[in-house]
């Protein structure tokens, strides 16, 4: 197609296991035509030998780079350089880093400023802030079929050998360094966050009667978590995902399918324990600030939102039997009528 959108695959082989290309041409393959494929790494060592058997099978272009100093990753460099040239050269549209590491955050950020679509590949270990720096964010040990086919088997070497060659490299390592190691150990949005985001979502976006398209609330969760991919927790389609939130009804309509919050009750015994409260305080009434804590430390999931009002004062001068005063001018106080 005349408007595919061409694509550069540059990757880090320090930290990509061979293993993983398959998924990575896959994936990339998918959102247009890709042009540059290059893998950085000193492929005068052992750790290059799982590499070398695949370069040939996918015609993959090996960019040398020495280790000057042992135990340290010689290929940011030249990755940046390289990422730098194509993007002056003005010949593609979009750039897949393959990569665990952190240090290629700025330049996510830089090729996106420039206007290109960044898709970042790596393990879930990769730093939040790197995942963040991109347009989209693939966790390769989530989402790839690591059956044992011959790429597989090609890696099996190449990490055995990066294993005992890093040993005394990491044996040099701080503790503080093995903390952060250990913080990082996945950056998998969880679940409870992309729950509020679809609530969220949904609430901003949705026509009232009838939802919002299935593909703009995918398209929009996205957005706001670059990592997200459904086969990140187990789900190959993004309606079967939806099905796991029992707080969401997915409805049919013409060839596209519409999803919506189920509608809570106009009370839910909400709106009466929020009355109860207030005659509580008598004439002094309650500070509006404390009733709204009060109310979601009994009722974790209530949302103001759900009811139709963007905050809880709008909800609260909703309700007949109560009334809102400025008892002073950052103070407000909830009174029965």
């Amino acid at each position: 197609m005349a408007d595919e959108k061409r694509f550069a695959i540059l990757i880090d082989a320090d930290n990509i296991a061979p293993k993983y290309i398959n998924s990575i041409l896959n994936e990339i393959s998918d959102k247009g035509t890709i042009t540059y494929k290059r893998v950085y790494c000193d492929w005068t060592g052992q750790a290059a030998s799982g590499w070398k058997k695949v370069l040939l099978r996918h015609s993959l272009t090996p960019i040398q780079q020495y280790s000057y100093t042992y135990g340290k990753n010689a290929t940011d460099s030249a990755m940046i350089i390289d990422a730098m040239d194509i993007l002056y050269g003005g010949e593609v549209e979009g750039f897949a880093l393959c990569s665990s590491d952190s240090d290629f955050t700025r330049l996510a950020a830089r090729l996106r400023e420039a206007g290109k679509i960044v898709i970042g590949l790596g393990e879930s270990k990769t730093p939040a802030p790197f995942c963040a720096a991109c347009n989209e964010f693939k966790f390769l040990d989530r989402i790839s079929d690591d059956d044992d086919d011959d790429d597989a088997k090609d890696g099996k070497a190449a990490k055995s050998s990066a294993r005992k060659n890093g040993e005394q490299a990491k044996d040099k390592s701080s503790s503080k360094g093995k903390k952060e190691d250990k913080d990082d150990e996945t950056s998998v949005t969880p679940l409870d966050k992309i729950a509020v985001a679809l609530k969220d979502i949904i609430l901003a976006n949705s026509n009232e009667s009838n939802g919002i398209d299935m593909g703009e609330l995918g398209s929009r969760l996205q957005k706001r978590y670059p990592d997200f991919d459904t086969r990140n927790y187990g789900y190959s389609k993004f309606s079967i995902f939806l099905k796991k939130f029992d707080f969401l009804t997915m409805e049919h309509i013409g060839t596209s399918i519409n999803v919506m919050l189920n509608v809570p009750a106009a009370d839910s015994g909400v709106e009466s324990r929020i009355i109860e409260m207030v005659r509580a305080h008598g004439e002094k009434g309650i500070n509006l600030g404390s009733l709204s804590s009060d109310i979601k430390n009994e009722f974790p999931a209530f949302n103001p939102k759900e009811y139709g009002y963007s905050k809880f004062e709008q909800y609260i001068r909703s309700i007949d039997a109560l009334d809102v005063k400025n008892s002073t001018p950052l103070n407000k106080k909830v009174y029965v009528k």
